[in-house]
């Protein structure tokens, strides 16, 4: 998903791999396996997590990971996996442990839950902007490279910035950063096409070609 990571947060989130599945039996096995609080140790924990300490923090969050795999599993991710929400959703829980003693709130199961939804929400939305982004700015590519194929058909030369720009009607600013996402995804294809390539296997030395139309 799209949306930026504080590296504090690193060691309290469930570490995700690379099979789902693999992933949500790892977290359910940390679920089962996380002691219980015992009597008046959530309100400790949470006094502690709201002054940095980590280990409050860490033991609150392990505490409640079944709380975000729940919340998860009932959300519509809309096309996210799973491991990916319970992700979301545990910075969302994060960010309760260290913010509820602030909050003025004296439940902090449901003050977790409305963090975990929020950041789960948060991130589906950032993830359909990007999408939306990238659908844009393939369309655009695509429309540069055509138009600048045919101009330069017609022109005989290479067309100026200004006289795509004017053929596109687009500001010359979008074009020329069109221009160098077209230039970038060109020089990326090259590169991987060259490392399926071994030198050694070319005789350059060959007297007879393959000719190509051109």
């Amino acid at each position: 998903m799209g949306v930026s990571r504080r590296k504090d947060d690193d060691a309290a989130r469930p570490k995700i791999v690379d099979s789902d599945a693999e992933t949500m039996s790892d977290l359910m096995r940390q679920v089962e396996e996380t002691r219980p609080l015992t009597d008046g140790e959530q309100g400790r924990l949470l006094e502690r997590a709201a002054l940095g300490d980590r280990a409050s923090q860490e033991r609150l969050v392990a505490v409640n990971l079944e709380l975000v795999v729940r919340l998860a599993a009932d959300h519509d991710a809309q096309g996210a996996s799973m491991p990916d929400m319970v992700q979301e959703g545990s910075i969302g829980l994060v960010e309760a442990v260290r913010t509820f003693a602030g909050s003025g709130q004296s439940d902090f199961v449901a003050f977790a839950a409305q963090r975990i939804v929020a950041q789960m929400d948060l991130a589906i939305a950032a993830e359909a902007t990007a999408v939306h982004d990238a659908e844009r700015l393939i369309a655009a590519a695509t429309d540069y490279e055509h138009t600048h194929l045919v101009m330069r058909r017609e022109l005989q030369r290479e067309p100026t910035e200004s006289e795509l720009a004017e053929k596109l009607e687009w500001k010359v600013e979008r074009t020329r950063y069109v221009a160098h996402v077209v230039a970038d995804a060109r020089r990326r294809y090259d590169e991987e096409m060259l490392e399926f390539i071994d030198p050694a296997t070319i005789d350059f030395d060959d007297d007879e070609r393959v000719e190509f139309d051109s």
